[in-house]
């Protein structure tokens, strides 16, 4: 016959219960570790009353695949680099892309009074870092270039 729930039985599912609570504002992002052991990062949404601009109605923020083709010798030995942007509906994006086994972490931005040109930074913990320009020709697919800092150089296509 089932025991009866006791206090001290119960604080571990309040105590998850308080955290699913406590992160609801938040898109919770999944990136690969170096080690290739999956990490979950949140990103929060903007606060109510700030300047960024609504989406418009039923919108959901949309995760974009990202590949880089080697443009310049040093770009070479890599081959294609993987990632995503995920389009957060404010005129900024968060940015993840897979580097010769590091993840570098960053952000897209659209450039002033143009909604389809943007740039995009992304940096590792190791100090490896990049650079790119983009332009969309639809809200799900672009292209454009980037730079790393040991000087490789790549071409960027985005969406599916």
């Amino acid at each position: 016959m089932p025991q009866a729930s006791s206090p001290s039985t119960m604080r571990p599912l309040i105590a998850m219960l308080l955290a699913a609570t406590a992160t609801s504002a938040c898109y919770v992002v999944p990136t690969t570790a170096p080690d290739g052991t999956v990490r979950y990062g949140h990103y929060p949404l903007p606060p109510a009353g700030t300047s960024a601009p609504p989406p418009t109605a039923g919108a959901t923020p949309a995760t974009l695949s990202v590949r880089l083709y080697p443009s310049n010798e040093l770009a070479t030995p890599t081959g294609v680099v993987t990632g995503t942007v995920t389009n957060m509906l404010t005129g900024k994006g968060r940015f993840v892309a897979n580097y010769q086994g590091e993840v570098l972490n960053g952000e897209a931005t659209r450039v002033s009074n143009d909604d389809k040109r943007g740039v995009a930074s992304a940096f590792s913990p190791s100090g490896m870092y990049m650079s790119c320009e983009y332009q969309m020709n639809t809200p799900h697919q672009g292209a454009g270039s980037c730079s790393f800092a040991n000087g490789a150089k790549y071409q960027m296509h985005i969406g599916n």
